[in-house]
């Protein structure tokens, strides 16, 4: 396929996502790109060093889906099960070639110093590990005075980071704090109308960095994977979804390309779940209004993720549809038959599927005949596409397989 993405913009989507997982306290990954990006500038690091730094303090938290776990890191200066995370965003992008290069800073970016000095880490790689974890300790301490008393919190903050060089932090890692954190617009740079002006200006001031189509397909399985560890009720449920609505968009006679987005827009219509809290993702009961209006966010938030991602405005649009119904009764945007592409309509049958196809905190996984079951009488409400529905019923087998147990796909 021809399509190409420019991997910058992919990164500022995904931490967008990320973002998402502080549910009320957003910001945090964007804040700490900013700061780490501060720093690299005192310290007369190349454009290349110097944008490293930057995506791997963006990137930093891509090891964290769950909202508890979000909490703990925000709130305590050192959380001792902090590594944890560290390790799964370590193994999430090594394993992708344009992105491997962060994965060392991001490995060790809640290691004291004064360990990680003597473990043989990369200087370079061990210095950008310690940016990261001093900025993200700044962004922890100052959470609680955003819109309030930010520019006099400073003092003291800054005061707290000069007392751990050595320990915490390397020394030219707090040297280079101290030299960009001394301005005022340091600080109030942090503030999101602020935030965001500098994100618009990082992205409209810089080069594209294309990658191929079978790259993003490996990205969007990072997104996925981040998106379904969220509670393991869920692992495997995107990969389950593209992978059918892939067999069945095939089954249907669509073009190769297509079926190639078809399978992007399944391992990426949930990112929007990272902004729901994982007390309610994990409730073993039925959701109350407040919980289900929370629940109702999440396909648009996905499209509001990938919309900003040149070329991938048709799977934004799958994605975001992924809750429609025909009857133009689904949500977030009601959005009727005639507005509804082959493409939306196959990964809402897909979706549902795969769903009932696995183990919910309030029931088990149903048996194949049952599954059919219900999404025919969802054909029959005007809930999902009934031509599509009839083709499940047919090969029910297979479509059980692709849902159950996807097949991993370009080496990803």
């Amino acid at each position: 396929m021809d399509l190409t993405i420019d991997l910058r913009q992919a990164i500022y989507a995904l931490t967008d996502a990320l973002d998402l997982v502080g549910v009320d306290e957003v910001g945090h990954g964007k804040r700490v790109g900013f700061m780490a990006l501060e720093c690299a500038r005192t310290l007369s690091l190349d454009d290349e060093a110097r944008d490293k730094l930057f995506h791997a303090a963006l990137l930093h938290d891509c090891g964290v889906s769950s909202s508890r776990v979000h909490r703990h890191l925000v709130e305590e200066l050192e959380w001792d099960k902090a590594e944890e995370h560290s390790l799964i965003g370590f193994d999430l992008l090594q394993h992708f070639p344009p992105l491997a290069s962060l994965a060392p800073a991001i490995r060790y970016h809640h290691t004291r110093w004064e360990t990680l000095k003597d473990m043989g880490v990369a200087e370079q790689d061990a210095l950008f590990a310690s940016v990261i974890f001093l900025v993200d300790r700044v962004d922890a301490l100052v959470t609680p005075h955003y819109s309030k008393d930010l520019l006099m919190a400073r003092h003291d903050i800054r005061r707290r980071i000069a007392a751990l060089r050595h320990t915490l932090f390397a020394p030219q890692a707090v040297e280079a704090f101290m030299n960009a954190s001394s301005a005022e617009s340091f600080w109030l740079t942090l503030e999101t109308p602020h935030l965001e002006h500098f994100l618009f200006d990082m992205e409209r001031e810089h080069q594209p960095q294309p990658i191929s189509f079978t790259e993003l397909k490996q990205l969007a399985r990072v997104f996925a994977h981040i998106v379904d560890a969220k509670s393991h009720f869920t692992v495997e449920h995107s990969d389950g979804v593209a992978s059918l609505a892939r067999y069945l968009g095939e089954k249907m006679g669509l073009p190769t390309e297509r079926c190639e987005k078809l399978e992007v827009a399944g391992l990426l219509h949930d990112l929007g779940k990272l902004k729901v809290p994982d007390e309610i993702l994990e409730k073993p009961a039925e959701l109350d209004e407040q919980e289900r209006s929370v629940m109702l966010r999440h396909s648009f938030e996905s499209y509001q993720i990938l919309r900003r991602i040149k070329g991938l405005e048709d799977i934004a649009l799958w994605a975001a549809y992924h809750h429609e119904m025909p009857a133009g009764n689904g949500y977030p945007f009601h959005a009727r038959a005639e507005v509804l592409g082959k493409e939306a309509r196959i990964i809402a049958v897909a979706d549902v599927f795969q769903a009932l196809a696995q183990d919910r905190p309030y029931r088990k996984a149903m048996p194949r005949d049952r599954i059919v079951g219900i999404l025919q009488k969802q054909a029959d409400e005007g809930g999902l596409d009934r031509g599509i529905v009839a083709l499940v019923a047919a090969d029910a087998e297979q479509c059980w397989l692709r849902a159950s147990h996807p097949p991993l796909r370009d080496g990803a």
